[in-house]
Protein backbone atom coordinates (compact mmCIF):
# COMPACT_ATOMS: atom_id res chain seq x y z
CA UNK A 1 0.00 0.00 0.00
CA UNK A 2 1.28 3.14 -1.09
CA UNK A 3 0.71 6.48 1.40
CA UNK A 4 0.30 9.98 -0.40
CA UNK A 5 1.64 13.03 1.06
CA UNK A 6 -0.59 15.77 -0.59
CA UNK A 7 2.23 18.25 0.20
CA UNK A 8 4.51 15.52 -2.09
CA UNK A 9 1.86 14.12 -4.89
CA UNK A 10 2.65 14.96 -8.35
CA UNK A 11 -1.09 14.60 -9.10
CA UNK A 12 -2.90 17.80 -8.87
CA UNK A 13 -6.58 18.55 -9.00
CA UNK A 14 -7.53 21.57 -11.65
CA UNK A 15 -8.33 24.39 -10.43
CA UNK A 16 -8.52 27.68 -11.82
CA UNK A 17 -8.07 29.32 -8.79
CA UNK A 18 -12.23 30.08 -8.71
CA UNK A 19 -13.13 27.15 -8.40
CA UNK A 20 -12.75 23.81 -10.81
CA UNK A 21 -12.26 24.51 -14.86
CA UNK A 22 -14.74 23.35 -16.94
CA UNK A 23 -12.32 22.47 -19.78
CA UNK A 24 -8.92 22.19 -18.53
CA UNK A 25 -5.68 22.07 -20.71
CA UNK A 26 -4.02 18.43 -21.38
CA UNK A 27 -1.30 18.15 -19.11
CA UNK A 28 0.94 15.60 -17.25
CA UNK A 29 -0.65 14.44 -13.57
CA UNK A 30 -4.30 16.35 -13.96
CA UNK A 31 -6.63 15.14 -11.77
CA UNK A 32 -9.88 15.74 -13.00
CA UNK A 33 -13.03 15.55 -12.04
CA UNK A 34 -15.69 13.27 -14.27
CA UNK A 35 -17.50 16.81 -15.78
CA UNK A 36 -13.90 17.76 -16.68
CA UNK A 37 -12.87 14.23 -17.89
CA UNK A 38 -16.11 14.07 -20.12
CA UNK A 39 -15.58 17.86 -21.17
CA UNK A 40 -12.00 16.69 -22.86
CA UNK A 41 -11.69 13.35 -23.37
CA UNK A 42 -12.33 13.52 -27.00
CA UNK A 43 -9.09 16.24 -27.24
CA UNK A 44 -7.23 14.76 -24.06
CA UNK A 45 -4.13 12.67 -26.28
CA UNK A 46 -4.17 9.15 -26.22
CA UNK A 47 -0.59 9.04 -24.68
CA UNK A 48 -0.97 11.29 -21.70
CA UNK A 49 -3.09 9.90 -18.86
CA UNK A 50 -5.30 11.86 -16.64
CA UNK A 51 -6.52 10.46 -13.23
CA UNK A 52 -9.98 10.57 -12.48
CA UNK A 53 -11.44 11.58 -8.79
CA UNK A 54 -14.49 9.92 -8.68
CA UNK A 55 -17.52 10.22 -6.14
CA UNK A 56 -18.34 7.22 -4.15
CA UNK A 57 -22.21 7.63 -6.01
CA UNK A 58 -20.49 7.66 -10.05
CA UNK A 59 -20.67 4.33 -12.32
CA UNK A 60 -17.14 3.35 -12.44
CA UNK A 61 -18.89 0.74 -15.03
CA UNK A 62 -19.48 3.64 -17.17
CA UNK A 63 -15.80 4.53 -17.37
CA UNK A 64 -14.98 1.42 -18.91
CA UNK A 65 -14.00 2.51 -22.76
CA UNK A 66 -11.82 5.07 -20.68
CA UNK A 67 -10.11 2.74 -18.17
CA UNK A 68 -6.84 2.60 -20.40
CA UNK A 69 -6.45 6.20 -20.37
CA UNK A 70 -6.89 6.62 -16.86
CA UNK A 71 -3.06 5.93 -14.53
CA UNK A 72 -5.19 6.73 -11.57
CA UNK A 73 -9.03 6.63 -10.51
CA UNK A 74 -9.21 8.40 -6.40
CA UNK A 75 -12.32 6.62 -4.99
CA UNK A 76 -14.19 8.91 -1.93
CA UNK A 77 -14.84 8.00 1.31
CA UNK A 78 -17.16 11.27 2.20
CA UNK A 79 -17.55 9.52 5.60
CA UNK A 80 -15.71 6.68 7.31
CA UNK A 81 -19.27 5.13 7.84
CA UNK A 82 -20.03 4.66 4.04
CA UNK A 83 -18.54 2.27 2.13
CA UNK A 84 -19.32 2.51 -1.65
CA UNK A 85 -15.73 3.02 -2.41
CA UNK A 86 -15.17 -0.17 -1.57
CA UNK A 87 -17.50 -1.71 -3.73
CA UNK A 88 -16.38 0.59 -6.73
CA UNK A 89 -12.52 -0.19 -5.94
CA UNK A 90 -13.44 -4.01 -6.52
CA UNK A 91 -15.79 -3.81 -9.81
CA UNK A 92 -12.79 -2.24 -10.97
CA UNK A 93 -10.31 -4.02 -10.14
CA UNK A 94 -11.82 -7.66 -10.18
CA UNK A 95 -14.76 -6.61 -13.11
CA UNK A 96 -13.26 -3.90 -15.29
CA UNK A 97 -9.66 -5.29 -14.99
CA UNK A 98 -8.22 -1.40 -14.37
CA UNK A 99 -4.47 -1.58 -13.67
CA UNK A 100 -3.92 1.89 -12.81
CA UNK A 101 -3.87 3.30 -9.15
CA UNK A 102 -6.80 3.00 -7.09
CA UNK A 103 -6.33 5.62 -4.51
CA UNK A 104 -9.15 6.01 -1.30
CA UNK A 105 -9.49 9.55 -0.31
CA UNK A 106 -11.50 10.92 2.15
CA UNK A 107 -12.59 10.23 5.77
CA UNK A 108 -10.77 7.22 6.28
CA UNK A 109 -9.60 5.44 9.26
CA UNK A 110 -6.46 2.99 9.86
CA UNK A 111 -8.92 0.50 10.55
CA UNK A 112 -9.99 0.56 7.29
CA UNK A 113 -6.48 -0.21 5.46
CA UNK A 114 -7.14 -4.00 5.42
CA UNK A 115 -9.96 -4.02 3.46
CA UNK A 116 -9.13 -1.15 1.52
CA UNK A 117 -6.46 -3.26 0.33
CA UNK A 118 -8.50 -6.08 -0.24
CA UNK A 119 -10.71 -4.62 -2.29
CA UNK A 120 -8.23 -2.90 -4.80
CA UNK A 121 -6.75 -0.27 -3.10
CA UNK A 122 -2.96 0.58 -4.00
CA UNK A 123 -2.99 4.34 -2.12
CA UNK A 124 -4.58 5.56 0.65
CA UNK A 125 -4.27 9.74 1.37
CA UNK A 126 -4.29 9.93 5.49
CA UNK A 127 -6.09 12.45 6.90
CA UNK A 128 -3.52 14.82 8.60
CA UNK A 129 -4.13 13.97 12.34
CA UNK A 130 -3.51 10.00 11.55
CA UNK A 131 -0.01 8.65 12.04
CA UNK A 132 1.83 6.67 9.20
CA UNK A 133 3.09 3.97 11.41
CA UNK A 134 0.04 3.26 12.79
CA UNK A 135 -0.97 2.62 9.45
CA UNK A 136 1.48 0.16 8.82
CA UNK A 137 0.77 -1.74 11.42
CA UNK A 138 -2.73 -1.68 10.60
CA UNK A 139 -2.11 -3.72 7.10
CA UNK A 140 0.06 -6.29 9.50
CA UNK A 141 -3.30 -6.87 11.79
CA UNK A 142 -4.65 -9.79 9.56
CA UNK A 143 -2.40 -12.28 8.26
CA UNK A 144 -4.78 -14.88 6.32
CA UNK A 145 -8.37 -14.23 5.48
CA UNK A 146 -11.41 -17.09 4.77
CA UNK A 147 -12.87 -14.87 2.28
CA UNK A 148 -11.69 -14.07 -1.45
CA UNK A 149 -10.46 -10.45 -2.49
CA UNK A 150 -9.36 -9.09 -5.41
CA UNK A 151 -5.49 -10.83 -5.06
CA UNK A 152 -6.84 -13.56 -4.22
CA UNK A 153 -10.07 -14.90 -5.37
CA UNK A 154 -12.34 -17.80 -3.35
CA UNK A 155 -13.49 -20.18 -2.76
CA UNK A 156 -11.39 -22.16 -5.55
CA UNK A 157 -13.75 -24.29 -8.13
CA UNK A 158 -12.34 -27.64 -8.13
CA UNK A 159 -11.50 -28.44 -12.25
CA UNK A 160 -11.09 -32.43 -11.54
CA UNK A 161 -13.85 -34.21 -11.37
CA UNK A 162 -15.91 -35.47 -7.90
CA UNK A 163 -14.85 -38.27 -5.97
CA UNK A 164 -16.73 -41.23 -7.02
CA UNK A 165 -19.10 -41.25 -3.59
CA UNK A 166 -20.26 -38.05 -4.81
CA UNK A 167 -21.00 -39.07 -8.53
CA UNK A 168 -24.29 -39.28 -9.50
CA UNK A 169 -25.23 -42.55 -10.62
CA UNK A 170 -25.48 -43.66 -14.42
Amino acid sequence: MKFIDPHHDHWRPVDGGHGPQPHPSPAAHRLLSPGQWHAVRAIWPQDLPAGLVLPNDADVEALEADLPRLALIALQFPKWTDGRAYSQARLLRSRLGFRGEVRATGELLVDMLPLLHRTGFDAVQLRADQSLDSAQRALRFFTAHYQGDVHEPRPRLRRDPAPPHHRLPA
